[in-house]
């Protein structure tokens, strides 16, 4: 096969690659937001414990990411010191545990299709707290789609057949949780030129979100665990449920490294889209052309903003190159004239 072929085998692999990547980030993480729904829902598994769950699920994955870093060494570990790590890993920790927590809780109340709708506000967030932290600048287009999405979520939740208040609480906080921690990590990590894979950021992260739920654990659920004399632990349930949760930062990983961040958004659309309909077609929940109407609003404005940060990436990578281009340009314009200069000075000579 000639020089053409073998260039077209290697870009239809890169496709193929990226296509697979996608489609197994896609399962993983529609398959743990179906498994956390079924064994927190009281009409399915019926084990309604968030906080157990999410401290499972931290010990477990804080167990693997410790072997494949210090014992396989798969992973590189980021330099770190003492100081840090209290400064920078814990507040972000003390966030990440707080989102979990609220978003596992509203399973119990929710149905999956509207948490996926509510979850269509993160852009909303992030934009907002980047604002106000001032790692955004306020720009009136940007706020106008922000609103657009706000509206559509709106309308989404004026549809719903089973809306129940407490759960939407429970949801749009667990939403502003995870923004403000998404912008805490650009302020307190990346700011400082550390970047934290899936694995690492379990490493670290991990056993700090253990420990901050083990308090309101000992006083919410554990007492009720006590007087359930009737529950037996499932090692088969929680330890394939923890083994997806895992995978699923291990697909993070796979999916932003071998893609981009951009793609990994794109596809967390179309997981909403499946999610949506998996939950009216088997698991049955109520889906209301409101609903539908609100959502698809809201989804329109999240693929506009997607599009505007591609093309903002685009404008500041074409600047960038333009910039090493005219380094470039001067570097060889100074030789030359230096070659220039010295070859006038032999002649004189």
């Amino acid at each position: 096969m000639g020089k053409g072929g073998s260039l077209s085998d290697g870009v239809i692999k890169k496709i193929l690659l990226s296509y697979t990547y996608v489609a197994i980030w896609i399962f993983l993480s529609f398959t743990v937001i179906v498994y956390n729904k079924y064994i927190l829902d009281k009409k399915m598994y019926n084990w309604p414990f968030p906080i157990s769950l999410t401290m499972i699920h931290m010990s477990f994955c804080a167990t693997l990411a410790f072997l494949l870093i210090k014992v396989f060494k798969v992973v590189e570990p980021v330099s770190m010191s003492r100081e840090l790590y209290l400064s920078s890993v814990v507040p972000i920790g003390a966030l990440y545990s707080l989102s979990l927590w609220l978003s596992n809780s509203a399973y119990i109340y929710l149905s999956v299709s509207f948490i996926q709708m509510l979850k269509a506000l993160m852009p909303v967030a992030v934009y907002s707290i980047g604002v106000l932290f001032k790692k955004e600048g306020f720009k009136t287009d940007t706020m106008a789609n922000m609103l657009s999405i706000s509206l559509g979520v709106a309308i989404a939740a004026y549809g719903e057949a089973k809306f129940d208040t407490w759960g939407v609480m429970l949801q749009l906080g667990a939403v502003a949780f995870e923004a403000t921690r998404l912008v805490m990590i650009q302020i307190l990590l990346t700011s400082k030129g550390i970047t934290l894979n899936p694995i690492t950021s379990l490493y670290y992260v991990a056993p700090c979100c253990f420990v901050f739920l083990l308090v309101p654990w000992i006083f919410v659920e554990l007492p009720v665990l006590k007087e359930t004399s009737s529950f037996h632990f499932d090692f088969v349930i929680f330890g394939t449920n923890s083994l997806c949760a895992f995978a699923l930062n291990l697909a993070v990983f796979l999916l932003v490294g071998k893609t981009s961040a951009l793609t990994m958004n794109v596809a967390g659309v179309v997981k909403d889209w499946l999610l949506i309909a998996f939950s009216w077609s088997v698991i049955k929940d109520t889906v209301t052309p409101i609903n539908l109407f609100g959502y698809g609003l809201a989804f329109l404005g999240v693929a506009y903003y997607n599009h505007s940060k591609l093309q903002a990436l685009k404008a500041k990578e074409a600047q960038k190159k333009a910039a090493q281009a005219d380094e470039e340009g001067g570097r060889l314009l100074v030789e030359r004239e230096s070659e220039g200069t010295d070859k006038k000075s032999e002649s004189q000579n």
